[in-house]
Parts: structure tokens; C-alpha cells; sequence
């Protein structure tokens, strides 16, 4: 072996000894794993219920952002004014995305204690 290389001990007929507290490691992570995997499916069918423009637009997003239906007050439709009734529909679409955003993230943190993982979310 040459100077300054390690090299892992494996015992005849045997596997390489991981140290103490890895393998329990390696459990909880791929428990974790499952979860997160288990939640993410669970967002895809979960609802949340948004209210905007002070109630006149009702919207039902999926945790996984699909927009599933949008409820608009009559009073909020003037054909003189189609610019106001878009520029309402933009607005809800945005908060109902960032409260399913919110919601999601919350389930997620559920799973993972706290620990930011890069990419998820």
C-alpha cells in the first residue's frame, strides 16, 4: 500500500465494517427518502383553498400547483373593463400559487425536521 493511502479492511468472507452509527444513519436516511417520496405524491392531490380580491375570486390549487378551478363574483365582469377583470386573474393566480408553494413546503419540512435540502423545493 502505498504511503499516505488508506484502505478499507475487509474481513475474509466478510463485508467492510462501516463505523458505529453510520448504518443507523443510512436507515434514517432512506426513511426520510420514502417520506419525502410518500409526500410528494400526497401534494399532488392535496387542496388549497384561496381567496382573493377580497373574496371575489375563489381558487383551488393542487400542492403541486395545477390549478383546479377558478369561482369569480359576477360583479368583477365588465365587458367595458377586461384589462381590470385580467389583471385581478393574474394577481389570484400568483397568491394562490405561492399559498400552495407555502403549504407544500410546510408538509415537506414536516418530513425532513427542518433540514434545508437544496433543489426540493
Amino acid at each position: 500500500m502505498a504511503k499516505g493511502r488508506r484502505s478499507d479492511f475487509v474481513p475474509r468472507g466478510g463485508q467492510a465494517q462501516q463505523p458505529a452509527g453510520q448504518g443507523n444513519m443510512m436507515q434514517k436516511i432512506q426513511q426520510m427518502q420514502e417520506d419525502m417520496k410518500k409526500t410528494q405524491e400526497a401534494l399532488e392531490t392535496e387542496m388549497v383553498n384561496v381567496t382573493a380580491a377580497g373574496g371575489a375570486i375563489t381558487m383551488v390549487i393542487t400542492g403541486h400547483q395545477r390549478v383546479q378551478s377558478i369561482k369569480l363574483d359576477p360583479s368583477l365582469v365588465d365587458p367595458s373593463d377586461i384589462g381590470m377583470l385580467e389583471d385581478t386573474l393574474v394577481a389570484a393566480v400568483n397568491e394562490a400559487i405561492l399559498a400552495s408553494q407555502e403549504h407544500a413546503a410546510k408538509r415537506l419540512e414536516s418530513v425532513t425536521g427542518g433540514i434545508s435540502i437544496p433543489g426540493l423545493m
